[in-house]
């Protein structure tokens, strides 16, 4: 199956993520690669913006019936991006440091935009992680109640 995939990233990760994009390309030369930005490094950018016009674009290509989308959101430590990703009803957003976080985000919790943190993880050890997420298939069963309970919880 080929997926359509958001990539964004704050001023700390312009540089990681093109180096990501042409990890996916090759990798996975038929998935769809939409960068939403920024483009070229700059001095600062608030990663909240950013986290947000990728969560708006993800869920707009769900609605449109993609539902075989993904997202990588990247900045200093990965952790805004998580936060903001996470506010969005239908975005499970994972932080992940080790290959072993990105697989079972996928695996256990069928996260659909993963979070990276360009200034602790290292882009070699980033482009294994995204190769690995973007191998791995929701296990359902049990992980299936436990993602329906808290995909819920948003709607009290």
């Amino acid at each position: 199956m080929n997926y359509k995939v958001f990539l964004a990233s704050d001023h700390s990760g312009v540089q990681y993520k093109s180096d990501l994009i042409a990890h996916w390309k090759q990798h996975f030369p038929n998935d769809e690669i939409v960068d939403i930005g920024p483009h070229q490094e700059m001095q600062s950018t608030d990663y909240s913006d950013w986290a947000l016009t990728l969560c708006r674009d993800f869920i707009t290509a769900r609605a449109s019936g993609n539902s075989y989308t993904l997202g990588v959101l990247i900045c200093g430590s990965g952790i805004g991006m998580s936060m903001v990703a996470n506010r969005f009803s239908g975005i499970r957003a994972a932080l992940c440091r080790s290959e072993e976080d990105a697989r079972l985000s996928r695996e256990h919790n069928d996260a659909n935009v993963l979070c990276l943190g360009a200034r602790f993880t290292t882009i070699e050890l980033a482009k294994q992680m995204v190769q690995t997420w973007r191998l791995t298939v929701f296990a359902e069963g049990r992980h299936r109640v436990r993602i329906d309970k808290f995909s819920s919880m948003g709607e009290h």
